[in-house]
């Protein structure tokens, strides 16, 4: 893999959050193998490469992916735009947490905890998702900059969806910290766009 593609894995992590997070709020339903994916890029150290803080291959990233390719070719036809909203909103987030030392304190301390409770029920589990949400609302939710999911309000009145969304809302952010620290730039998105979608199409390829 490419830099720009460890870039990209990670990126598709932030879309493939929002493109969960979207689906949601306008159904009330998300796969299971999205949510374990997201869920298990918060509790990876040290991988041996980005692939596997998503599980060791990017099949579960493939839909993220496709957001980010709708978004890069700018095809009215392909592009997502609440996922995209969701995507940049995660990457303005991640901004103002990289300020944040206080949070990170408590967002690394927490971490371990709920890792605990995946090893005793599994990621996907009712209680880790309801722990990385609550997690998503006691720090990045207080920031001054809110991220307004739009869908239909019998699904985001669901306890159980707010939680699932929250919960994707920190993995998105997680992955748009690791997208940052191997180099990643939003000005990339507008200037590089034709060299990011000539590395991800390649990603694409084993559908």
């Amino acid at each position: 893999m490419s830099p720009t593609q460890e870039q990209l894995t990670a990126l598709g992590g932030v879309f493939l959050a929002a493109v969960l997070v979207d689906k949601i709020a306008k159904t009330g339903q998300v796969t299971e193998a999205g949510l374990t994916c997201m869920l298990g890029s918060l509790l990876i150290r040290d991988p041996k490469d980005t692939l596997e803080v998503y599980g060791g291959d990017d099949i579960a990233l493939r839909e993220g992916y496709r957001a980010l390719i709708g978004a890069l070719e700018r095809d009215p036809s392909t592009l997502q735009r609440e996922p995209l909203r969701y995507a940049l909103s995660m990457l303005g987030l991640e901004r103002q947490l990289a300020k944040r030392e206080d949070m990170l304190e408590v967002i690394g301390k927490r971490l371990p905890q709920i890792q605990s409770q995946v090893e005793h029920f599994g990621p996907a589990h009712e209680n880790v998702v309801a722990a990385c949400g609550a997690l998503y609302q006691d720090t990045l939710s207080t920031l001054r900059q809110r991220i307004q999911v739009h869908g239909d309000m019998r699904n985001l009145q669901q306890p159980n969806n707010a939680s699932k969304i929250r919960a994707l809302l920190l993995a998105g952010i997680r992955s748009a910290r690791l997208w940052r620290q191997l180099g990643g730039h939003r000005w990339q998105l507008v200037i590089s766009r034709r060299k990011l979608l000539k590395e991800l199409y390649p990603l694409m390829r084993n559908e």
